[in-house]
Protein backbone atom coordinates (compact mmCIF):
# COMPACT_ATOMS: atom_id res chain seq x y z
CA UNK A 1 0.00 0.00 0.00
CA UNK A 2 1.32 3.40 -0.96
CA UNK A 3 2.25 5.93 1.51
CA UNK A 4 0.00 8.35 -0.22
CA UNK A 5 -3.14 5.67 0.57
CA UNK A 6 -2.16 5.20 3.90
CA UNK A 7 -1.83 8.65 5.28
CA UNK A 8 -5.35 9.30 3.31
CA UNK A 9 -7.11 6.27 5.11
CA UNK A 10 -5.53 7.34 8.26
CA UNK A 11 -7.21 10.66 7.75
CA UNK A 12 -10.35 10.20 6.54
CA UNK A 13 -10.86 7.51 8.89
CA UNK A 14 -10.28 9.92 11.87
CA UNK A 15 -12.59 12.43 10.92
CA UNK A 16 -15.36 10.11 10.28
CA UNK A 17 -14.39 8.67 14.29
CA UNK A 18 -14.82 12.12 14.80
CA UNK A 19 -18.27 12.89 13.07
CA UNK A 20 -19.94 9.38 14.23
CA UNK A 21 -18.93 10.47 17.49
CA UNK A 22 -21.15 13.59 17.73
CA UNK A 23 -24.36 13.57 18.92
CA UNK A 24 -26.05 16.76 18.89
CA UNK A 25 -26.51 17.11 14.84
CA UNK A 26 -28.61 20.22 13.50
CA UNK A 27 -32.30 19.68 12.73
CA UNK A 28 -31.90 20.00 9.60
CA UNK A 29 -35.20 20.23 6.89
CA UNK A 30 -34.30 20.99 3.84
CA UNK A 31 -34.90 19.05 0.42
CA UNK A 32 -32.74 15.55 1.23
CA UNK A 33 -31.63 14.85 -2.48
CA UNK A 34 -28.85 12.50 -2.12
CA UNK A 35 -31.58 9.80 -3.48
CA UNK A 36 -30.63 6.71 -0.71
CA UNK A 37 -32.82 3.73 -1.89
CA UNK A 38 -33.98 1.81 0.70
CA UNK A 39 -33.86 -1.35 -0.54
CA UNK A 40 -32.91 -4.68 1.29
CA UNK A 41 -29.46 -6.64 0.87
CA UNK A 42 -28.76 -3.16 -1.34
CA UNK A 43 -25.04 -3.68 -0.97
CA UNK A 44 -25.41 -6.98 -2.43
CA UNK A 45 -26.82 -5.88 -5.23
CA UNK A 46 -24.51 -3.25 -5.63
CA UNK A 47 -21.77 -5.72 -5.54
CA UNK A 48 -23.23 -7.67 -8.37
CA UNK A 49 -23.28 -4.59 -10.47
CA UNK A 50 -20.03 -3.39 -10.44
CA UNK A 51 -19.07 -7.40 -11.28
CA UNK A 52 -21.28 -6.57 -14.48
CA UNK A 53 -19.58 -2.85 -15.16
CA UNK A 54 -15.73 -4.59 -14.01
CA UNK A 55 -15.67 -1.48 -12.11
CA UNK A 56 -15.31 -0.81 -8.42
CA UNK A 57 -17.28 2.00 -8.31
CA UNK A 58 -17.65 1.98 -4.44
CA UNK A 59 -14.30 3.79 -5.10
CA UNK A 60 -14.96 5.56 -7.95
CA UNK A 61 -13.91 8.90 -6.51
CA UNK A 62 -11.12 7.77 -5.08
CA UNK A 63 -8.59 9.54 -7.05
CA UNK A 64 -9.68 12.82 -5.78
CA UNK A 65 -10.15 12.08 -2.42
CA UNK A 66 -6.26 11.23 -2.56
CA UNK A 67 -5.24 14.37 -3.70
CA UNK A 68 -3.29 16.44 -0.82
CA UNK A 69 -5.74 19.22 -1.64
CA UNK A 70 -8.71 17.39 -0.45
CA UNK A 71 -6.85 15.64 2.39
CA UNK A 72 -5.63 19.27 3.52
CA UNK A 73 -9.40 20.40 3.17
CA UNK A 74 -10.80 17.56 5.16
CA UNK A 75 -8.37 18.12 8.11
CA UNK A 76 -9.82 21.64 8.44
CA UNK A 77 -13.32 20.09 8.55
CA UNK A 78 -11.73 18.35 12.02
CA UNK A 79 -11.92 21.77 13.54
CA UNK A 80 -15.87 22.13 13.36
CA UNK A 81 -16.71 19.03 14.72
CA UNK A 82 -19.00 19.07 17.85
CA UNK A 83 -20.39 22.56 16.25
CA UNK A 84 -24.11 22.61 15.14
CA UNK A 85 -22.90 23.62 11.37
CA UNK A 86 -24.37 21.48 8.81
CA UNK A 87 -21.53 20.70 7.04
CA UNK A 88 -20.83 18.18 9.72
CA UNK A 89 -24.06 16.37 8.57
CA UNK A 90 -23.14 16.39 5.10
CA UNK A 91 -19.66 14.86 6.22
CA UNK A 92 -21.35 12.24 8.37
CA UNK A 93 -23.83 11.35 5.06
CA UNK A 94 -20.90 11.51 2.66
CA UNK A 95 -17.88 9.55 5.34
CA UNK A 96 -20.54 7.23 7.25
CA UNK A 97 -22.00 5.20 4.52
CA UNK A 98 -23.96 2.39 5.96
CA UNK A 99 -25.25 -0.25 3.54
CA UNK A 100 -28.10 1.06 2.09
CA UNK A 101 -26.48 4.50 1.63
CA UNK A 102 -24.56 3.94 -1.35
CA UNK A 103 -24.68 6.09 -3.98
CA UNK A 104 -25.63 4.70 -7.22
CA UNK A 105 -25.89 7.21 -9.67
CA UNK A 106 -22.28 6.18 -11.36
CA UNK A 107 -22.84 3.02 -11.17
CA UNK A 108 -26.45 3.22 -12.91
CA UNK A 109 -24.92 5.16 -15.66
CA UNK A 110 -21.95 2.64 -15.97
CA UNK A 111 -24.98 -0.04 -16.13
CA UNK A 112 -26.54 1.66 -18.70
CA UNK A 113 -23.56 2.41 -20.76
CA UNK A 114 -23.13 -1.32 -21.43
CA UNK A 115 -26.73 -2.31 -21.93
CA UNK A 116 -26.87 0.22 -24.91
CA UNK A 117 -23.17 -1.03 -26.43
CA UNK A 118 -23.58 -3.22 -29.66
CA UNK A 119 -23.07 -6.65 -28.83
CA UNK A 120 -20.32 -7.33 -31.29
CA UNK A 121 -18.19 -4.39 -29.62
CA UNK A 122 -15.82 -3.97 -27.03
CA UNK A 123 -18.10 -2.36 -25.15
CA UNK A 124 -20.08 -5.30 -24.64
CA UNK A 125 -17.37 -7.03 -22.31
CA UNK A 126 -16.47 -3.48 -20.40
CA UNK A 127 -16.96 -0.03 -20.29
CA UNK A 128 -15.04 2.54 -21.99
CA UNK A 129 -12.72 5.10 -20.02
CA UNK A 130 -14.85 7.98 -21.38
CA UNK A 131 -18.29 6.43 -20.21
CA UNK A 132 -16.21 6.19 -16.96
CA UNK A 133 -15.22 9.58 -16.52
CA UNK A 134 -18.75 10.76 -16.95
CA UNK A 135 -19.81 8.66 -14.46
CA UNK A 136 -17.93 9.90 -12.31
CA UNK A 137 -17.90 13.50 -12.90
CA UNK A 138 -21.45 13.62 -12.72
CA UNK A 139 -21.09 12.12 -9.04
CA UNK A 140 -18.67 14.58 -8.06
CA UNK A 141 -21.60 17.44 -9.08
CA UNK A 142 -23.53 15.83 -7.29
CA UNK A 143 -21.78 15.71 -4.10
CA UNK A 144 -20.11 18.98 -4.61
CA UNK A 145 -23.50 20.96 -4.87
CA UNK A 146 -25.12 18.82 -1.73
CA UNK A 147 -21.75 20.22 0.01
CA UNK A 148 -22.81 23.64 -1.04
CA UNK A 149 -25.85 23.55 0.06
CA UNK A 150 -24.86 22.72 3.56
CA UNK A 151 -24.26 26.89 4.60
CA UNK A 152 -25.45 28.75 7.38
CA UNK A 153 -26.30 31.89 6.96
CA UNK A 154 -25.30 33.96 9.32
CA UNK A 155 -26.39 37.35 9.97
CA UNK A 156 -24.33 40.34 9.85
CA UNK A 157 -24.88 41.61 13.20
CA UNK A 158 -23.36 37.91 14.40
CA UNK A 159 -20.42 37.88 12.40
CA UNK A 160 -18.24 39.05 14.67
CA UNK A 161 -19.38 36.31 17.69
CA UNK A 162 -20.01 33.85 14.93
CA UNK A 163 -16.12 32.23 13.84
CA UNK A 164 -17.18 28.60 14.11
CA UNK A 165 -20.02 29.20 11.79
CA UNK A 166 -17.94 31.65 9.27
CA UNK A 167 -15.25 29.08 9.06
CA UNK A 168 -17.42 25.93 8.25
CA UNK A 169 -18.51 28.10 5.50
CA UNK A 170 -15.10 28.53 4.01
CA UNK A 171 -14.59 25.11 4.32
CA UNK A 172 -18.06 23.81 2.76
CA UNK A 173 -17.27 26.25 0.07
CA UNK A 174 -14.00 25.21 -0.84
CA UNK A 175 -14.83 21.46 -0.90
CA UNK A 176 -17.21 21.96 -2.86
CA UNK A 177 -15.94 24.50 -5.29
CA UNK A 178 -12.68 21.91 -5.44
CA UNK A 179 -15.12 19.02 -6.90
CA UNK A 180 -16.89 20.97 -9.40
CA UNK A 181 -13.55 22.39 -10.40
CA UNK A 182 -12.41 19.15 -10.70
CA UNK A 183 -15.79 17.84 -12.45
CA UNK A 184 -15.49 20.22 -14.83
CA UNK A 185 -11.92 19.80 -15.52
CA UNK A 186 -12.71 16.23 -16.27
CA UNK A 187 -15.75 17.49 -18.41
CA UNK A 188 -13.50 19.35 -20.67
CA UNK A 189 -10.68 16.86 -21.11
CA UNK A 190 -13.03 14.67 -22.91
CA UNK A 191 -13.24 17.44 -25.99
CA UNK A 192 -16.98 16.37 -26.55
CA UNK A 193 -18.97 19.71 -27.42
CA UNK A 194 -22.41 18.07 -27.09
CA UNK A 195 -21.68 16.83 -24.03
CA UNK A 196 -20.55 19.42 -22.67
CA UNK A 197 -23.76 21.32 -23.36
CA UNK A 198 -25.88 18.88 -22.13
CA UNK A 199 -24.13 18.68 -18.30
CA UNK A 200 -24.20 22.58 -18.82
CA UNK A 201 -28.01 22.50 -18.75
CA UNK A 202 -28.12 20.35 -15.38
CA UNK A 203 -25.55 23.08 -13.71
CA UNK A 204 -28.18 25.97 -14.76
CA UNK A 205 -31.03 23.86 -13.33
CA UNK A 206 -29.16 22.85 -9.97
CA UNK A 207 -28.19 26.91 -9.79
CA UNK A 208 -31.77 27.59 -10.63
CA UNK A 209 -33.47 25.54 -7.95
CA UNK A 210 -31.45 27.29 -5.48
CA UNK A 211 -33.77 30.26 -6.24
CA UNK A 212 -36.91 28.36 -6.50
CA UNK A 213 -40.33 29.06 -4.66
CA UNK A 214 -40.19 30.93 -0.95
CA UNK A 215 -37.52 30.90 1.76
CA UNK A 216 -36.38 31.29 5.07
CA UNK A 217 -33.82 33.38 6.42
CA UNK A 218 -31.40 30.03 6.46
CA UNK A 219 -32.69 29.58 2.70
CA UNK A 220 -34.39 26.95 3.51
CA UNK A 221 -37.52 25.97 1.00
CA UNK A 222 -40.88 26.58 2.00
CA UNK A 223 -43.81 24.60 0.72
CA UNK A 224 -46.46 26.43 -1.89
CA UNK A 225 -49.14 27.97 -0.69
CA UNK A 226 -51.65 25.01 -2.05
CA UNK A 227 -53.78 26.34 -4.57
CA UNK A 228 -57.87 25.33 -5.56
CA UNK A 229 -57.43 25.03 -9.41
CA UNK A 230 -54.31 23.24 -9.61
CA UNK A 231 -52.32 21.42 -12.63
CA UNK A 232 -50.43 18.28 -11.08
CA UNK A 233 -49.38 17.02 -14.25
CA UNK A 234 -45.87 17.73 -15.20
CA UNK A 235 -44.26 15.89 -18.44
CA UNK A 236 -40.20 15.16 -19.01
CA UNK A 237 -39.07 15.78 -21.96
CA UNK A 238 -35.35 16.09 -22.93
CA UNK A 239 -35.22 19.59 -24.06
CA UNK A 240 -32.91 21.90 -23.32
CA UNK A 241 -34.47 24.79 -22.16
CA UNK A 242 -35.49 25.63 -18.67
CA UNK A 243 -37.68 23.73 -16.54
CA UNK A 244 -41.53 25.65 -17.12
CA UNK A 245 -42.30 26.52 -13.48
CA UNK A 246 -45.46 28.38 -14.11
CA UNK A 247 -48.32 27.40 -12.10
CA UNK A 248 -46.12 24.89 -10.10
CA UNK A 249 -45.89 26.56 -6.48
CA UNK A 250 -49.14 25.02 -4.81
CA UNK A 251 -49.52 21.90 -6.90
CA UNK A 252 -48.08 19.14 -4.58
CA UNK A 253 -47.37 16.64 -7.16
CA UNK A 254 -46.17 19.87 -10.08
CA UNK A 255 -43.76 21.20 -7.49
CA UNK A 256 -42.64 18.34 -5.55
CA UNK A 257 -41.45 16.94 -9.20
CA UNK A 258 -39.99 20.43 -10.31
CA UNK A 259 -37.95 20.83 -6.76
CA UNK A 260 -36.46 17.10 -7.30
CA UNK A 261 -35.45 17.68 -10.90
CA UNK A 262 -34.38 21.25 -10.34
CA UNK A 263 -32.32 19.18 -7.02
CA UNK A 264 -30.39 16.66 -9.16
CA UNK A 265 -32.75 14.92 -11.13
CA UNK A 266 -31.91 16.43 -13.99
CA UNK A 267 -27.92 16.02 -13.65
CA UNK A 268 -28.81 12.02 -13.09
CA UNK A 269 -30.99 12.73 -16.68
CA UNK A 270 -28.30 14.16 -18.11
CA UNK A 271 -25.67 12.01 -17.29
CA UNK A 272 -28.01 9.02 -18.38
CA UNK A 273 -27.97 10.65 -22.07
CA UNK A 274 -24.39 11.64 -22.31
CA UNK A 275 -23.72 8.33 -22.12
CA UNK A 276 -25.56 7.26 -24.83
CA UNK A 277 -24.04 10.61 -26.21
CA UNK A 278 -20.70 8.93 -25.99
CA UNK A 279 -21.92 5.49 -27.62
CA UNK A 280 -23.03 7.66 -30.78
CA UNK A 281 -27.03 6.15 -30.19
CA UNK A 282 -29.72 7.65 -31.82
CA UNK A 283 -31.29 11.00 -30.12
CA UNK A 284 -34.76 8.87 -29.62
CA UNK A 285 -32.27 6.63 -27.79
CA UNK A 286 -30.70 9.65 -25.89
CA UNK A 287 -34.40 11.15 -25.00
CA UNK A 288 -35.32 7.31 -23.49
CA UNK A 289 -32.29 7.60 -21.18
CA UNK A 290 -33.09 10.92 -19.99
CA UNK A 291 -36.49 9.49 -19.17
CA UNK A 292 -35.09 7.01 -17.32
CA UNK A 293 -32.60 9.09 -15.36
CA UNK A 294 -35.07 11.76 -14.33
CA UNK A 295 -38.09 9.09 -13.42
CA UNK A 296 -35.31 7.35 -11.29
CA UNK A 297 -34.73 9.96 -9.20
CA UNK A 298 -38.22 10.51 -8.95
CA UNK A 299 -39.52 7.03 -7.96
CA UNK A 300 -36.00 6.72 -5.20
CA UNK A 301 -36.80 10.16 -4.04
CA UNK A 302 -40.73 9.07 -3.37
CA UNK A 303 -39.59 5.91 -1.87
CA UNK A 304 -36.59 7.70 0.46
CA UNK A 305 -39.46 10.18 1.95
CA UNK A 306 -42.03 7.33 2.40
CA UNK A 307 -39.23 5.54 4.59
CA UNK A 308 -38.52 8.77 6.59
CA UNK A 309 -42.28 9.86 7.34
CA UNK A 310 -43.66 6.02 8.14
CA UNK A 311 -40.36 3.89 9.33
CA UNK A 312 -37.71 5.54 10.44
CA UNK A 313 -39.55 8.58 12.15
CA UNK A 314 -36.70 11.08 11.21
CA UNK A 315 -36.13 14.13 10.28
CA UNK A 316 -37.76 14.83 6.54
CA UNK A 317 -38.45 17.59 4.63
CA UNK A 318 -41.10 19.67 5.11
CA UNK A 319 -41.55 20.23 1.03
CA UNK A 320 -41.22 15.97 0.54
CA UNK A 321 -44.06 14.79 -1.29
CA UNK A 322 -46.29 13.54 1.81
CA UNK A 323 -46.00 17.11 2.87
CA UNK A 324 -47.10 18.85 0.44
CA UNK A 325 -49.82 16.48 -0.10
CA UNK A 326 -51.27 16.76 3.39
CA UNK A 327 -51.05 20.82 3.16
CA UNK A 328 -52.81 20.33 -0.33
CA UNK A 329 -55.85 17.88 1.62
CA UNK A 330 -55.87 20.29 4.45
CA UNK A 331 -55.13 23.82 3.42
CA UNK A 332 -55.43 24.84 7.53
CA UNK A 333 -51.61 23.05 7.80
CA UNK A 334 -49.85 25.94 5.50
CA UNK A 335 -50.82 28.71 8.68
CA UNK A 336 -47.86 26.99 10.18
CA UNK A 337 -45.31 28.76 7.49
CA UNK A 338 -46.95 31.64 7.20
CA UNK A 339 -44.75 34.93 8.39
CA UNK A 340 -42.04 32.23 9.83
CA UNK A 341 -38.37 33.10 10.09
CA UNK A 342 -36.61 29.46 10.16
CA UNK A 343 -38.47 26.10 9.74
CA UNK A 344 -36.60 24.42 11.64
CA UNK A 345 -39.24 25.96 14.29
CA UNK A 346 -41.54 23.63 12.80
CA UNK A 347 -42.48 20.76 15.40
CA UNK A 348 -41.45 17.86 13.30
CA UNK A 349 -43.68 15.34 15.44
CA UNK A 350 -46.50 16.88 15.73
CA UNK A 351 -46.44 17.61 11.87
CA UNK A 352 -46.03 14.19 11.06
CA UNK A 353 -49.47 13.10 13.10
CA UNK A 354 -50.97 15.56 11.43
CA UNK A 355 -49.67 14.51 7.84
CA UNK A 356 -50.96 10.78 8.98
CA UNK A 357 -54.34 11.72 8.98
CA UNK A 358 -54.43 11.98 5.61
CA UNK A 359 -53.77 9.80 3.00
CA UNK A 360 -50.58 11.79 1.64
CA UNK A 361 -48.78 8.60 2.48
CA UNK A 362 -50.84 6.33 0.38
CA UNK A 363 -50.91 9.42 -2.65
CA UNK A 364 -47.21 9.19 -2.03
CA UNK A 365 -46.54 5.68 -2.40
CA UNK A 366 -48.76 5.65 -5.74
CA UNK A 367 -46.06 8.78 -7.00
CA UNK A 368 -43.26 6.15 -6.37
CA UNK A 369 -45.02 3.19 -8.54
CA UNK A 370 -46.00 6.19 -10.98
CA UNK A 371 -42.47 7.00 -11.63
CA UNK A 372 -40.81 3.84 -10.90
CA UNK A 373 -43.06 1.96 -13.18
CA UNK A 374 -41.87 4.51 -16.14
CA UNK A 375 -38.56 4.32 -15.29
CA UNK A 376 -38.73 0.46 -16.16
CA UNK A 377 -40.49 0.83 -19.41
CA UNK A 378 -37.72 3.74 -20.47
CA UNK A 379 -35.01 1.55 -19.73
CA UNK A 380 -36.40 -1.73 -21.16
CA UNK A 381 -36.40 -0.20 -24.41
CA UNK A 382 -32.23 -1.32 -23.82
CA UNK A 383 -32.95 -4.48 -24.30
CA UNK A 384 -33.26 -7.94 -22.46
CA UNK A 385 -29.77 -8.36 -21.12
CA UNK A 386 -28.07 -8.79 -17.54
CA UNK A 387 -27.23 -5.05 -17.07
CA UNK A 388 -30.99 -3.90 -17.55
CA UNK A 389 -31.97 -6.45 -15.19
CA UNK A 390 -29.74 -5.63 -12.50
CA UNK A 391 -31.23 -1.87 -12.86
CA UNK A 392 -35.06 -3.14 -12.69
CA UNK A 393 -33.18 -4.41 -9.31
CA UNK A 394 -32.14 -1.58 -8.41
CA UNK A 395 -35.52 0.25 -9.08
CA UNK A 396 -37.40 -1.86 -7.04
CA UNK A 397 -36.47 0.55 -3.48
CA UNK A 398 -40.43 -0.81 -1.60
Amino acid sequence: MSYTLMRYLRRTALISQQIRCETTMTNLTQEDFMFKPPLAQWSKVIREAEKIVGYPTSFMNLRWLLSDEFANLAMHLRKVVGSNHPIVKTAKTLLYNEHNNLQPWGLVILLLSKAASPPSSLQASTVVEDQRILAELVEMIRTGHYIHRGLLNVPPNERGQSTDSLFANKIAILIGDYLLVTANGMLARLKNQDLSYLISTALRDLSEGEFFGHRDAQNMPVPGKPVTDSVNNFEINSDTLPLPVTNTLGSPVREWTVRTLYNGGTLFGRGCQGALLLNRQSYEEQEYAYKFGCHLCLAWQAANELQKITINKSSYSLVSAPVLLAIKQNPKLYSVFEGINNISDVDLDYFREEILRTDAVEQTRLLYEENASKAKSYISVFGDCESVETIKRLIKTL
